[in-house]
């Protein structure tokens, strides 16, 4: 340690470890006064505008269409009722008269439902896909107010659901994105306390075995408690600061976060209070020795990680900006805990911490395996050889990432037995996938209205592209002739537009069915053109267009975001390291762990499971996250390497601190691979995708990058230098 870093990091320690009842005290104190004052972490319950921002055109486009046409084509909410041996007539009539009752109180204003419109569509012969078939399938489109939240909109539907007799009319249920949407912020407040207990289980269970002690296990998850704690009301206020309410993603990330990044410190001050006590030190002296080496450590690296998940906001996606704060926040407490917490805790505690095996002076706890292994590494063939068939294999299991789908956020995400995953896949049999959340296009150019031919022929050609099922257009009329008179449906009353209503064959809000409608983009122009309406502009709206919306911004997102996240890593790595070439290459083995651990989570989900692409935010949140986390143990690691080679050659250092830091890493990298492992008990797709990629993560980055590659790399950086130690070996 410099002396500049020594003479400040002394006198903090000397503070806090001299004031450590005080410290205790004031900490007890901030955390109620954060409990009590300021607000928990909210949900955000509103539509996909908030995921995707106001300024997408697909939402522009649905938008101007409710202008242009007086009635809306799109909802994001139905019932279904389905019976798979045919819908009897009666039924089928029940079915109508019920939406023209609701549409008769709407129109006379005397509605108490907040239905303001539902549309009943039966899959009659000639309707459905397979043509001849009975009738077995009925979906009501349900329009309330476009300015409900989710919430609002499923409640309204299961308001009028419960009209439905379901023994005789086969009332399946509510469905549709806006329930999705809902459901999935349901489980993930319903299992994010599973996340917590978990990861608490695991995290004891690993400090206690790291330390063979059964307090030091305490120390780490209450000084990982207060952190989330006070991250989760520090981001609830200043989601009501600013008016913007944190997505219900965003918490079971969070608790695995500040459990994770508060264990990883606290790790490494009980690692140096351990080591302290073995050489003989007296408890307090001990503890303000492991400050001393471990403060400007922990600093660099919690700047690391806030300003590499900060990083984020960078990004243009609102979902994207959202997180890099709630992640950096979460870090800066872990920071502020552990390393006021943790050393007064020490300094109280002493060599009770890891009872009931405290270290015996005179041990050093060095890990005689790890040293062989690294003095092996110090040989320059040695550490070539690693390097090279380490670099292969990371390339090899990157490979699968250029196969790598991005999804929305698909129905399938839902467990199978999920009520609103069951309606929908009722509609699906009777319908086809796409029955529930079709994709509107809107053609613009004047006159277009009375061109019926040619908009007969361009509803053909769509309808014969792939992954179209069906296609509602100009010739068809499904409204009753009292609700055609008061709105247009397919024709604009200006005669200037016009409108399809495309059902595509795949989940709406999955990889496939946003690679269906990418392509029938691309081919708009020349089946405008077939159809003599080429020069007419074209618009697209649905969930299925905003899903594509967000799959496209994300790209530019992703190539911005990693700029600033390799600028800010390498800067900080340079001014804690001193040099250049070495963050060079830290940063680079970085980036390539992260490309092997996507291409894997891409080669296991898209063969291994049912899912249809990976959700699109999580290779997004991933690749931060392992890429500030990788720079983290960066810090520590490399860090101890600089310290002794600064008194020794750099072959020596590398055997003496490697083995060191090896043990309190590993520790580390298990329990943080855990925290982000347990994700996965929140049963929906995206967490298990998040869970796997993290978890594998960190194990790739700890006991392979870490273990094996960097010090490689430290090997062929120092050169000449250890060419001469190599006779010693």
């Amino acid at each position: 340690m410099a002396a500049g870093e020594r003479s400040w990091a002394n006198r903090y320690a000397a503070v806090v470890v001299r004031g450590r009842w005080l410290v205790l005290t004031g900490l007890a104190g901030l955390v109620y006064a954060a409990v009590s004052f300021l607000p928990p972490l909210g949900h955000s319950s509103g539509g996909l505008a908030g995921v995707v921002g106001t300024e997408s055109e697909a939402i522009s486009a649905q938008v101007e269409a409710v202008q242009r046409f007086r009635l809306p084509l799109l909802t994001r909410v139905a019932v279904v009722e389905h019976d798979p041996g045919g819908l009897n007539p009666y039924a089928q009539a029940r079915v109508v008269l019920r939406a023209l009752a609701v549409n008769k109180e709407a129109l006379q204003g005397t509605t108490q439902s907040g239905v303001r419109l539902a549309l009943p569509v039966i899959n009659r012969p000639g309707l459905a896909a397979g043509g001849g078939a009975p009738a077995t399938t009925a979906v009501t489109y349900l329009f309330t107010d476009p300015a409900a939240d989710f919430g609002k909109q499923t409640e309204a539907a299961h308001q009028y659901a419960a009209a439905i007799d379901p023994p005789g009319d086969h009332l399946v249920g509510v469905t549709g994105t806006a329930p999705l949407q809902a459901e999935q912020t349901t489980i993930v407040r319903d299992n994010v306390r599973w996340v917590e207990i978990g990861s608490v289980a695991v995290v004891s269970l690993i400090v206690g075995v790291t330390f063979r002690s059964v307090l030091a296990p305490a120390v780490t998850l209450l000084t990982a408690g207060l952190t989330y704690l006070l991250t989760a009301r520090v981001v609830g206020a200043g989601a009501e600061l600013t008016g913007f309410s944190a997505p219900a993603q965003l918490e079971p990330v969070l608790v695995a976060l500040s459990l994770g990044v508060a264990t990883d410190y606290s790790i490494f001050f009980l690692a140096g209070m351990q080591r302290g006590l073995a050489r003989g030190d007296e408890r307090r002296a001990a503890a303000r020795a492991t400050t001393v080496e471990y403060l400007p450590i922990v600093l660099i690296a919690a700047a690391t990680v806030a300003g590499s998940v900060l990083a984020l906001v960078a990004a243009e996606t609102t979902m994207f900006r959202a997180f890099g704060p709630g992640l950096a926040v979460t870090v800066l407490m872990a920071l502020l805990v552990s390393v006021t917490l943790v050393p007064a805790l020490l300094a109280v505690l002493g060599r009770a911490v890891f009872w009931p095996l405290p270290p015996r002076p005179g041990t050093d706890g060095q890990d005689d395996g790890a040293g062989r292994t690294v003095r092996l590494l110090t040989r320059r063939w040695v550490a070539a050889v690693v390097a090279v068939a380490i670099t292969s294999l990371l390339v090899l299991a990157a490979l699968p990432l250029r196969e790598l789908r991005e999804s929305f956020s698909p129905m399938t995400s839902l467990p199978r037995d999920n009520p609103v995953r069951v309606a929908w896949q009722a509609a699906a049999d009777g319908f086809g996938p796409g029955v529930l959340s079709p994709t509107e296009i809107i053609l613009s150019r004047p006159g277009i209205a009375s061109d019926v031919g040619s908009l007969s022929a361009l509803q053909g050609e769509i309808a014969r592209q792939p992954g179209v099922a069906r296609v509602l257009g100009p010739q068809d009329f499904t409204l009753p002739p009292q609700l055609r008179q008061q709105a247009g449906l397919f024709l604009a009353p200006d005669g200037g537009a016009a409108r399809y209503l495309v059902v595509l064959d795949a989940d709406p809000l999955g990889a496939e069915a946003v690679e269906d409608l990418r392509r029938l983009e691309g081919r708009m122009p020349e089946l405008l053109a077939a159809s003599d309406l080429g020069g007419t502009s074209v618009s697209y709206a649905g969930d299925t267009a905003l899903g594509l919306s967000l799959v496209q911004s994300t790209r530019p997102d992703v190539v911005r975001v990693a700029v600033v996240i390799a600028l800010v890593d390498l800067l900080l790595l340079v001014l804690f390291l001193r040099a250049v070439v070495a963050p060079l290459y830290l940063l680079a083995a970085g980036f390539l762990s992260l490309a092997a651990v996507l291409g894997l989570t891409t080669l296991f989900f898209e063969h291994a499971t049912e899912e249809q692409g990976i959700v699109f935010f999580v290779p997004f949140a991933a690749g931060a996250l392992l890429i500030s986390l990788g720079s983290d143990y960066s810090v520590f690691s490399v860090g101890y390497v600089r310290a002794e080679s600064r008194n020794r050659p750099m072959r020596e250092a590398l055997v003496v601190a490697i083995p060191r830091s090896r043990r309190a890493i590993t520790a580390a990298g298990l329990a943080l691979a855990a925290s982000f492992g347990l994700v996965a008990l929140v049963p929906l797709a995206q967490f298990r995708e998040l869970a796997f990629a993290l978890g594998v993560g960190v194990l790739v980055d700890v006991f392979v990058v870490r273990s094996w590659l960097i010090p490689a790399l430290m090997t062929l950086e120092a050169g000449r230098e250890l060419e001469t130690g190599e006779e010693d070996c």
